[in-house]
């Protein structure tokens, strides 16, 4: 019976620990890069900017292009207001990139999230994401809707169905013969009305996709040359397993639960991440702002680096 009286001892006990204080920053949260591991995933992160403060951490998009060309671009501007953590999601940058597609899920990133906020020693953080990273901050900000002081969404994509219907429609416009490609590849439940990544072979389709982001084709070849420098191009692990497991499918269903302020950017000339669906996004969350930039894509903080960090800064520090 022994063991019976230490397990009620230590039952008893603590009934009567004190309350756990809020969290204290660690080494980890020192300026510079880190790795830190979440079960047999080695995951990448950088520290860098102002000290002190909210750390705000930048989920990247792709699924699968890493942080280099958000840090390259908005960074320097953001990091004189801000302490800025750099992610690279699993399957991305410098971050493990496994093989099975087990160790992908948009739960486990969430996860992936969560165990670097508890390994900053961060009460509270401020999130930025960009294209399917802000799935990811928005999924995260609903789940753990006290652990999060801002959002910030650039380009979302909440509803990716309505975003492709909303592509097939201006591609039934502008190439009829495209569309109607797109329409044939069809699978019942898959899409709304084509399959925009049936309209066009190999290199056409990544053409297209590029007129769909970038209004300034060299933006495109900007961002291009730097997710790939460095052997840091995207692999395709992550991509490929979250899309067998029904990504572009993904609608989020949330918005009661992120009580945080939430500030959504859309270009006007998007026509990847459209407009519509992020204008009803900050419509329905509890406190949502939305702000277009009429002229920009989908990469606005290469077009307006210095305004983007202006407008995101100052809505930080509200």
């Amino acid at each position: 019976m022994t063991h019976v009286r230490f397990l009620a001892a230590a039952l008893a006990a603590c009934l009567f620990l004190p309350a756990p204080v809020a969290a204290r920053p660690t080494s980890a949260a020192t300026t510079g890069e880190h790795r830190f591991a979440v079960g047999k995933v080695h995951l990448w992160y950088r520290v860098a900017g102002k000290p002190g403060g909210v750390p705000v951490i930048f989920l990247h998009g792709g699924p699968g292009e890493g942080s280099q060309t958000f840090a390259h671009y908005a960074g320097p501007a953001l990091e004189k207001r801000l302490r800025m953590v750099y992610l690279d999601q699993r399957g991305s940058g410098r971050s493990d990139r496994p093989k099975a597609a087990d160790n992908y899920s948009i739960a486990q990133l969430v996860d992936d999230i969560e165990a670097l906020r508890r390994r900053l020693g961060a009460p509270r953080i401020d999130l930025i994401g960009h294209s399917f990273g802000t799935i990811l901050g928005l999924e995260y900000a609903a789940r753990y809707p006290d652990r999060v002081a801002h959002l910030v969404l650039a380009g979302a994509v909440p509803d990716l169905p309505r975003a492709i219907d909303l592509q097939c429609a201006a591609l039934e416009k502008s190439d009829p013969a495209a569309f109607a490609r797109a329409t044939r590849e069809t699978r019942p439940g898959a899409y709304p009305r084509c399959d925009v990544f049936s309209a066009y072979d190999g290199d056409a389709m990544s053409a297209a996709i590029h007129r769909n982001m970038y209004p300034d084709p060299e933006t495109g070849r900007k961002v291009d040359a730097l997710d790939s420098a460095n052997g840091l191009g995207n692999s395709g692990e992550l991509g490929s397993a979250l899309g067998a497991k029904g990504l572009w499918s993904y609608r989020f269903t949330g918005t009661a639960k992120v009580t945080a302020p939430t500030l959504v950017i859309a270009g006007g000339r998007d026509f990847q991440a459209v407009e519509a669906p992020q204008r009803d996004l900050a419509k329905a969350l509890p406190h949502g702002r939305f702000l277009l930039y009429p002229q920009d894509g989908h990469f606005m903080f290469v077009e307006q680096p210095q305004r983007f960090a202006k407008d995101v800064a100052a809505f930080l520090g509200r």
